[in-house]
């Protein structure tokens, strides 16, 4: 399989929604990247984390296997609930990024995904 992707991406919109309705920790509101490498060589991803309000965050190095797949939760990397927030990546090598919010404040969950855009 051949390299398919960019080396730099952008989400602009980033918002992990603050509180879920119910227990079920598959079900928590959260935000992910989600990075494919269908290349040759892994990938070193660097993640960078803007706000509003602070210097930026990072870089959070993710490291994305050649011919795989990745996903990440941003809360994992230190992203707070209720904040607004940016992100772009830098990787070595071309990946595809897609972006993907579960928003589950209310019983009907709703689940947005967009694949973010690529800069370089």
């Amino acid at each position: 399989m051949e390299e398919i992707g960019s080396t730099v991406w952008v989400v602009a919109d980033g918002y992990i929604p603050p509180g879920s309705s119910g227990d079920d920790p598959a079900l928590a509101s959260h935000e992910s990247v989600c990075i494919l490498n269908t290349g040759p060589a892994d990938a070193a991803v660097e993640l960078w984390v803007y706000f509003t309000d602070r210097d930026p965050d990072g870089p959070h190095v993710l490291p994305v296997p050649a011919r795989r797949a990745f996903h990440q939760q941003l809360g994992a990397l230190g992203v707070p609930a209720g904040v607004d927030y940016s992100v772009v990546l830098h990787s070595d090598v071309p990946v595809v990024v897609q972006h993907t919010r579960l928003d589950s404040r209310q019983a009907a969950n709703a689940l947005m995904s967009t694949i973010a855009y690529p800069a370089r």
